[in-house]
């Protein structure tokens, strides 16, 4: 089973234009859709589209209409109370795939909320194989929340504790990073550069080559990185080198959630008993499927792209 953990749940609007985004104009909406969103729960929809046991945490009131549309996912929810209504958020695309997002912060985070969270998710982790911790912290939840979490069930769970997945960003990553020792990170080619300290507009290939040979970030800290890199994409950084796929031509419709798809077909690869690079490539095909689709849609098996996914390697010592 694969739990995931979204601290910071939205509720995701996208709208779809018929020309580029105008600031100041009015403009007409072709199309709208309202989705269940947040990182975790994202993941969870994808990994429970491909026929995956799952389970999602997600703090919300039980008046909060969110739960209306979380319960239309049709995915295992464990809620847990949140002192606030979950944020929205709003996506704009236009007719080349060009998407803008406005998010909101989210309900505060207060230190009784916090145990609640940690204890709802390490109850979860009961036979799991792998926990995700996806996306923003809500306000005052601290940077180390995700650090508390992961300590929390491997000291619960022991040698039975699933392998953790950490997509966050920030100071959040930073602090899983440098105290929590996460099996998988999954940050985009701007997020990895700003966690070993580089420029990000560096080229992407000797961002991850430094975050291994240097050992600041993998394996020292994490044993791999599964580094997203939208149309060109994914790497995947491991103590032995790196591997890189290719993403195929798409038509894209929006870009939300595809990272998240990405993370979860990885995922789905590997407790499937895949090999590093076949783990990588499905990540790249989920990926791709969901931004094939609009709005914070789960792509399916059947969404994925029929093309092969090229994987080479990037490091000669791999």
């Amino acid at each position: 089973m694969i739990v995931t953990l979204t601290a910071n749940p939205s509720i995701d609007r996208a709208l779809a234009l018929d020309a580029s985004l105008v600031p100041g104009e009015v403009q007409p909406a072709r199309a709208a859709r309202e989705d269940a969103g947040g990182k975790g729960v994202n993941v969870a929809r994808v990994v429970a589209a491909a026929g995956a046991d799952t389970l999602a945490v997600v703090p919300v009131s039980d008046d909060d209409p969110f739960n209306d549309l979380l319960r239309a996912t049709g995915i295992p929810i464990r809620t847990v109370p949140s002192a606030g209504r979950v944020r929205a958020n709003l996506t704009v695309t236009d007719p080349d795939g060009v998407t803008t997002k406005i998010n909101l912060p989210g309900p505060v985070l207060d230190e009784q909320g916090a145990f609640a969270i940690i204890d709802a998710v390490v109850a979860a982790c009961a036979d799991a194989r792998w926990l995700v911790l996806a996306g923003s912290l809500p306000p005052r939840a601290g940077a180390d929340f995700y650090t508390r979490v992961i300590g929390a069930v491997r000291e619960t769970w022991g040698s039975a504790a699933p392998r953790i997945a950490v997509d966050a960003s920030g100071p959040a990553l930073a602090a899983v990073v440098r105290d929590a020792l996460p099996d998988l990170i999954k940050p985009n080619d701007e997020e990895l550069a700003a966690l070993v300290g580089e420029d990000p507009s560096a080229d992407t290939d000797l961002v991850a080559e430094a975050a291994r040979r240097s050992q600041t970030v993998v394996p020292a800290r994490a044993a791999a990185a599964l580094v997203t890199l939208g149309a060109s994409g994914a790497l995947l950084v491991t103590g032995g080198g790196v591997l890189r796929a290719v993403a195929p031509r798409i038509a894209v419709a929006s870009t939300v959630g595809a990272g998240d798809s990405s993370l979860a077909g990885y995922l789905l690869a590997d407790i499937a008993g895949r090999t590093p690079a076949e783990c990588l490539a499905q990540a790249v095909a989920y990926g791709a499927a969901a931004a094939m689709l609009p709005g914070t849609q789960a792509p399916t098996p059947e969404d994925l792209p029929p093309e092969a996914i090229a994987v080479s390697s990037f490091s000669s010592s791999f």
